[in-house]
């Protein structure tokens, strides 16, 4: 989710689920302990519960960036071993790690030894020519001997040689039955699931087996569905947030980003696919694309985009005067 889950999509998120963990984007710890930190980890209060997702393989590199993550107010720490970009395979972490368990369980010992929050691991069921079976066990057996809070599995091989990143969300095949049996392995243990899921009905499905469903590209490009999680995953006794109230919960952050100098179309890009499916969607996006890279574009863009789709409450309302 790299260039995608930033602290603006983050925010926009929030006012549609109050309960789902939100993610950061993979932050480096090189850059971390090296670079801007109010650009690579600042984020608003709002987007609590957050998790930040480091990417990196020295331990004691690992233990110092996850209490600097603790430190800026983060609730839990992740390590990425899913990630199959080149990038990371330059820098020896990533999915590449899935090939090194044991180095994977000393960073995450290191990281408990210094941090009181979650230290959790994101996976692949295996990378390249291994075996998903002993694979997972070994990488699922080593996080939770270090201490290990939780796993994430993201249910499909890495293939680090001969695919792109894109090719590796959709080509190689998704075996959510590999992540029951490690679940039935450890039925105490938090395992959660990732790959493939697209809507709240699949998600819903993992709830009596699994202990977590993580959503990444459905929860971007269809963020409404976010909207019913509450009710739906959590079990709250709540309203679904309509995409318009979502729309209106979000402009006063807007409003207080676009005062700090931020452009409105680094906020706006991320709320693109929200009226997806209903009347009026086309101009939506239509509207926020073309009129928000504007240097004076203001909040009025994103209430005239708004004005382009009626709520489907009262097109319904259209429809019967009309059979009248």
């Amino acid at each position: 989710m790299m260039d995608w889950t930033d602290r603006h999509c983050r925010a926009f998120h929030r006012q549609l689920s109050h309960e789902a963990l939100l993610y950061t984007e993979m932050v480096t710890t090189g850059a971390v302990i090296h670079g801007d930190r109010e650009h690579l980890l600042g984020f608003s209060d709002c987007e609590h519960p957050i998790a930040c997702q480091l990417g990196g393989s020295d331990p004691q590199d690992m233990a110092a960036c996850a209490k600097i993550v603790e430190d800026w107010g983060y609730d839990e720490v992740n390590i990425n071993v899913g990630c199959p970009s080149d990038r990371v395979q330059s820098g020896s972490f990533g999915a590449c790690l899935m090939q090194e368990p044991a180095l994977v369980a000393a960073c995450v010992a290191a990281m408990k030894a210094e941090v009181s929050i979650p230290v959790t691991v994101k996976c692949r069921i295996g990378v390249d020519e291994q075996d998903p079976e002993p694979a997972l066990d070994a990488m699922a057996d080593a996080v939770f001997a270090a201490g290990g809070d939780a796993l994430w599995v993201h249910a499909r091989k890495a293939w680090l040689k001969g695919l792109s990143p894109k090719e590796n969300r959709d080509i190689p095949p998704l075996d959510y039955d590999r992540v029951r049996r490690l679940k039935a392995r450890y039925p105490d243990r938090f395992i959660g699931i990732n790959g493939g899921i697209q809507t709240l009905d699949e998600a819903e499905a993992f709830l009596p087996e699994l202990d977590g469903m993580m959503l990444g590209r459905a929860a971007y490009h269809t963020p409404q569905i976010l909207g019913e999680a509450d009710r739906r995953i959590y079990g709250k006794d709540v309203q679904d947030v309509s995409p318009w109230q979502a729309v209106e919960a979000y402009l006063p952050y807007v409003e207080e980003q676009l005062s700090k100098g931020v452009k409105l179309a680094r906020m706006t890009r991320h709320m693109l696919g929200l009226f997806h499916g209903r009347p009026g969607a086309r101009s939506w996006r239509r509207i926020l694309t073309v009129e928000a890279i504007r240097p004076d574009a203001g909040i009025e863009v994103i209430q005239q985009a708004l004005a382009a789709v009626r709520p489907m409450d009262l097109m319904d309302q259209d429809m019967a005067d009309s059979a009248a």
